[in-house]
């Protein structure tokens, strides 16, 4: 289906205003880009920031009448509606295009992340096949690697998880391919525990390996592992969660934090673990602890 793209350059203080705007005028979904090179790594807790040069984007089907929006936009901006322009948007098969670019990655000694398309580049190793299809969770992302190498380094054999925060279902799937016993997999989202369903059966793992829940559905059973790649406001407030879900002697490892929040999250959970030195990898970091 062909698409055009309305482009508007806009501020930071008018960016919701016009993505209202665009989605009154019958847009299909609006983006917000940076504008002028000024990177957001994560927000700070409890900030939804946005860059002061911002790039708004509307998609509308190609058929619309763009006269007609662009009048409907002057009627709601007023007479402020910003610089403009429009683009068409080439149709293309866009999984195809990014399953082009996605290949294996090694994360440590014995443990390889492989597209589940592709042939594993080494066959004798611990190869995770895998389809994240609509979930977080792929190994690209430094988070997740440092979860991933942390879990090749550790001895996991007869243990059991918590991966809280699923996704895709990696740090699971990767822990029980590395000897784990059993893991329970949490997300908020039906399609990460459809995911994880399908990446746990892609590998060869018996169903009773991997149970999925929701949080409200989740039994409240101490692991001896509990891995969260998440964010770092969702962990501040999960900490008694997820300190009750970790058996005494037993390993927490929180991802999803940069730098900067790193000393927030520590502190948030030191009334039951004590931190190892954080593990950093391009401004974001893994941080472990063993609950006291």
């Amino acid at each position: 289906m062909p698409w055009l793209q309305l482009i508007i350059n806009g501020s930071h203080q008018s960016a919701e205003a016009i993505e209202d705007a665009l989605l009154n005028s019958g847009a299909s979904s609006v983006t917000f880009e940076d504008n002028a090179d000024q990177p957001i790594l994560e927000p700070a807790l409890g900030e939804t920031p946005l860059w002061q040069q911002t790039r708004v984007t509307g998609l509308f089907d190609a058929e619309v009448s763009t006269e007609q929006v662009i009048l409907q936009l002057a009627a709601q901006l007023g007479d402020h509606l910003p610089d403009y322009r429009w683009a068409p948007l080439e149709d293309r098969d866009w999984e195809r295009e990014w399953m082009q670019h996605y290949q294996p990655i090694r994360c440590g000694n014995r443990l390889w992340i492989c597209p589940s398309w592709l042939a594993p580049p080494e066959p004798s190793s611990i190869n995770l096949l895998l389809d994240p299809g609509l979930a977080f969770g792929t190994g690209t992302h430094p988070t997740t690697f440092l979860c991933l190498q942390w879990l090749d380094g550790i001895e996991l054999t007869g243990k059991t998880v918590t991966d809280y925060g699923c996704g895709s279902g990696i740090l699971a799937i990767a822990a029980l391919l590395l000897g784990a016993d059993s893991a329970n997999c949490i997300d908020i989202d039906h399609q990460a525990l459809l995911a994880t369903t399908d990446n746990a059966q892609r590998n060869g793992l018996a169903p009773e390996k991997v149970l999925t829940y929701l949080p409200e559905q989740a039994p409240q059973i101490a692991t001896d592992l509990v891995i969260a790649n998440i964010l770092a406001g969702p962990l501040v407030a999960l900490a008694p969660t997820l300190s009750a879900l970790t058996l005494p002697g037993g390993t927490l490892c929180l991802s999803g934090i940069i730098e900067s929040q790193a000393g927030e999250v520590m502190s948030a959970y030191a009334p039951w673990f004590d931190f190892r030195p954080p593990v950093s990898r391009e401004q974001w970091v893994r941080l472990t602890a063993i609950k006291r």
